[in-house]
């Protein structure tokens, strides 16, 4: 079975820094956005394509697989559109997102820093969810990742189950997903740096070990 964990709605806010006051104001709005984006995404669950895929919850191991189209990030994936088994071989964290979610705002900064960090190890990805949960257009996803300079790929899905399926309970949602497919935790809600870092050595570490 994948060693999958819903933890809660949030994670501890990134660590503060000197000069850097306007994360902590980002940190705060997070936390004032859960409950509304919890209250869209149950409408969103509720109004699904139906689809009887495999989910995450289930007694599949394997990541379900869908179609992403990228705003940013071709150069490093090597196209313009991919399917999440495309990634294959390398172990990849699949960041749900979207442009009008104050939670994802806050946590983007953190997940620039791991892409640095991580970029030669493991694929950092995120899919744009907000046309199926209310939360902002493809055009709000591409002014956020232009405002926060965010540069790790990042694109949309047009697989509406996507939200069903891997059951998409708060915004955002990460899931790490080692080099097999397989799904090796779910976190449900904003991250930090260190719990990004935290949770990636040991996907990694068990991969090395197995």
């Amino acid at each position: 079975m994948a060693k999958e964990a819903a933890n809660g709605d949030m994670a501890a806010p990134a660590k503060e820094a000197g000069g850097k006051p306007r994360r902590n104001l980002l940190w705060f709005g997070a936390i004032a956005g859960t409950i509304l984006v919890g209250v869209l995404l149950a409408v969103a669950l509720l109004s699904g394509d139906g689809s009887s895929a495999p989910g995450v919850g289930s007694t599949a191991d394997t990541a379900p697989d869908f179609s992403f189209t990228l705003y940013q990030g071709q150069g490093q994936l090597g196209a313009d559109a991919l399917n999440l088994s495309d990634l294959q071989g390398t172990p990849v964290v699949v960041n749900f997102w979207a442009g009008l979610c104050p939670p994802c705002r806050a946590e983007m900064p953190d997940l620039q820093e791991f892409h640095e960090a991580f970029k030669d190890r493991v694929i950092l990805v995120g899919v744009d969810l907000g046309q199926f949960t209310g939360l902002g257009s493809k055009q709000d996803a591409q002014d956020l990742l232009t405002s926060l300079e965010v540069t790790y790929p990042a694109g949309f899905t047009n697989d509406a189950g996507v939200v069903s399926r891997y059951q998409v309970l708060s915004m955002p949602t990460t899931l790490f997903i080692n080099s097999k497919g397989e799904i090796f935790k779910k976190w449900s809600g904003a991250l930090n740096g260190d719990v990004l870092a935290k949770v990636t050595e040991e996907m990694l570490s068990e991969e090395s070990a197995g």
